[in-house]
């Protein structure tokens, strides 16, 4: 069935149990067009959202063939089903952006801006994020970085292969970063976007191996190369 006819005639669904600090509401009576949301929230804040979630069903992927991103990291061996985890993280989307444009501010000002060109998923690892001692690695500034990019005669602009999963997971410490949406429970096996020390861990592994070429022959910004 497609997105249309699923919509239109949405089956019912097994409910498994969530962590405490999550729910599930309904767009389409009782166990039907599922979705998880945060416990905390006010009943206003829940009224709102379900909401703008029912004036948008069509927008939301109701199937794991819907979500092509979870099933090219399971074909791509990155992630794995899990059966149960005391660390569990709900998933959302957030903009990728890539490439620059100018635009036109109200003080007829020209500001660079990214461009949105696809969407990420992400795990919201709040929960998880708060109970991580933190990596207090420096990340560089850009300004410092453009400075002594500067005066070049010649530009090259690389960007990593996959970035963060490169970076493998101890084993014991993979189901840690188990999320879950309405078809499955998974586990990484490599670094995901969303843990708090991601960004400071990739760095340090970036200076360790052009260690000998970082500030004279390149810069190295996450998994910008230049």
């Amino acid at each position: 069935k497609n997105v249309k006819s699923f919509v239109d005639e949405p089956p019912e669904v097994e409910l498994k149990d969530l962590p405490p600090h999550l729910e599930y509401a309904f767009l389409e009576g009782y166990k039907k067009l599922l979705v998880i949301i945060a416990k905390e929230l006010g009943d206003e804040e829940k009224s709102a959202l379900i909401k703008v979630l029912k004036s948008h069903k069509r927008a939301i992927a109701w199937k794991l063939s819907d979500i092509q991103e979870v099933e090219k990291l399971l074909d791509a061996g990155l992630i794995y089903p899990i059966s149960d985890s005391p660390w569990v993280s709900p998933v959302h989307c957030v903009p990728k952006k890539g490439g620059f444009t100018v635009v036109e501010n109200e003080e007829n000002e020209l500001i660079p801006t990214r461009l949105v060109t696809g969407w990420r998923v992400c795990i919201y690892y709040q929960k998880l994020n708060e109970a991580t001692r933190k990596d207090h690695f420096p990340l560089p500034f850009m300004d410092q970085m453009l400075e002594r990019l500067a005066g070049n005669e010649y530009y090259c602009f690389l960007d990593g292969f996959f970035g963060y999963f490169q970076i493998l997971i101890d084993p014991r410490d993979q189901e840690k970063t188990t999320f879950t949406c309405p078809y499955g429970t998974f586990a990484y096996r490599r670094m995901p976007f969303g843990l708090c020390n991601a960004p400071g861990t990739f760095q340090r592994c970036m200076l360790a191996i052009f260690h000998d070429m970082v500030e004279k022959t390149m810069e190295v910004f996450m998994d910008d190369f230049s």
